[in-house]
């Protein structure tokens, strides 16, 4: 089960890597959302599922513990991968706004085509694009 959550988890990781490097905008935000997912997914692999014993006890603790069982599922990758995930999506649906404003603006979709919509080094209100 472990290889195949790694092929898996290789396959989201290129497939996202490619979308990124599209030139289409809305590719490069759906690369990003894949991305997003694939760390989750590496997060949910570094607690070892399928490791034979039961990660997870029931959720009654008794009265005075001060410390977790050993066997005990650790609540902190839970937490963070809850947390990566609520900011995934507000980057995805933050993301998927500024597509939609900019093709209701201009109906070009293409990254470098925006990138030569940059001002000019001599514009003095806005900042030149920073090339070295």
């Amino acid at each position: 089960m472990i290889l195949m959550l790694i092929l898996s988890l290789s396959v989201l990781v290129a497939a996202s890597v490619l979308l990124i490097l599209s030139r289409d905008t809305l590719r490069l935000v759906v690369g990003l959302a894949m991305l997003g997912g694939a760390a989750n997914l590496t997060v949910f692999l570094a607690g070892r599922p399928g490791s034979g014993s039961s990660p997870v006890l029931p959720p009654i603790i008794a009265a005075g513990t001060e410390i977790l069982p050993a066997a005990a599922a650790n609540p902190l990758p839970q937490a963070l991968a809850l947390t990566a995930i609520v900011i995934g999506f507000a980057l995805l649906c933050f993301a998927l706004v500024l597509i939609a404003n900019l093709a209701r603006q201009d109906a070009r979709q293409d990254a470098d085509v925006l990138r030569a919509s940059e001002p000019d080094a001599t514009d003095p209100i806005k900042p030149p694009l920073l090339v070295h």
